[in-house]
């Protein structure tokens, strides 16, 4: 059996004479790692499963390796409280909280509003090297995540763009997950109109007609390499660039050096008030669900 190379990696592409850009990604692994620290219903599974494609796709366009891309959505009234994902240096985390038994109560295929109400996303930027944050926020809105995700570029970023998420158990029952970002480059040029200024973009209706015709099967089959898929959606075009990507693995930052740094923090009594009657500190990470039981004594004291 050969290895399959297309999971756990983007790609990157430019259809230079359209003036748009691309990027792919297909998740496997990785995917099964995050899963199976929870015992997800598969409601719950499928959204987690296409927010973290999404989160690979936002944050491999991070120009500074060392920052972090993080995706948020969040409501007050919805059987889902939040859902974090965030990606750093190639390595991806995430985790949803829900109220289990109004998600049981849910449809098989619900809607974005029947999981979060009225809620909002949040895409936030950290570049590690300037210092600079930048942060987005919108209504969550539409019928599925990915119409979520085109709403944010339309709102936040007016940036004419084209989102696709999908994901699929493979004859083994893993999962795998997969997303397409299709973007229109904005003409910020002397003597060019701003993108969001003008009326109509036939460049990218054109682009965009040509990406909707993606399918799903195509989006996450691990034996397909995405090349050969950024070739049958665009072969037509005078030129198309592939840029690289980037491979991915699961990262959670809750090692116990890192815990005992924070914890260290904190002033004697308030380190007194977080332990239990044994002097123990439990920490638990809702990323990877691993306690790390934490005594007082391994605490450095604060100066």
């Amino acid at each position: 059996m050969t290895e399959r190379t297309e999971l756990d990696r983007t790609l990157g592409f430019a259809i230079l004479e359209q003036h748009a850009r691309g990027r792919l990604v297909r998740l496997g692994p990785v995917l099964d790692q995050i899963l199976s620290a929870h015992a997800y219903p598969p409601v719950i599974e499928k959204l987690l499963a296409e927010a973290l494609a999404l989160t690979a796709l936002l944050g491999a366009t991070l120009k500074d390796e060392t920052g972090q891309m993080t995706l948020q959505a969040q409501t007050e009234n919805g059987p889902i409280d939040l859902l974090v994902c965030d990606y750093k240096d190639g390595e991806l985390r995430g985790y949803v909280q829900f109220d289990a038994e109004r998600i049981a109560a849910a449809p098989s295929e619900p809607s974005l509003f029947a999981l979060f109400g009225k809620g909002y996303l949040a895409i936030t930027f950290d570049q590690a090297v300037s210092g600079e944050r930048y942060q987005g926020i919108v209504p969550l809105e539409g019928g599925s995540l990915a119409e979520a995700a085109q709403s944010y570029f339309a709102q936040s970023e007016q940036i004419p763009s084209l989102v696709r998420l999908s994901h699929r158990h493979d004859a083994d029952g893993r999962c795998v997950a997969g997303g397409m970002l299709l973007q229109h480059l904005p003409e910020g040029e002397e003597g060019h109109d701003r993108l969001h200024t003008r009326l109509d973009h036939p460049e990218w209706q054109h682009v965009e007609m040509l990406g909707q015709t993606i399918r799903q099967e195509e989006l996450t089959d691990p034996d397909l390499p995405m090349e050969t898929l950024v070739w049958r959606l665009f072969h037509e075009e005078k030129e198309v660039r592939v840029l690289g990507g980037a491979a991915l693995s699961r990262g959670c930052r809750c090692n116990r050096e890192h815990i005992l740094n924070v914890l260290s923090r904190f002033a004697a009594d308030e380190q007194a008030e977080m332990a239990d009657a044994e002097g123990m500190i439990k920490v638990d990470c809702a990323f990877c669900s691993i306690s790390h039981p934490i005594k007082l004594s391994e605490l450095a004291p604060v100066e």
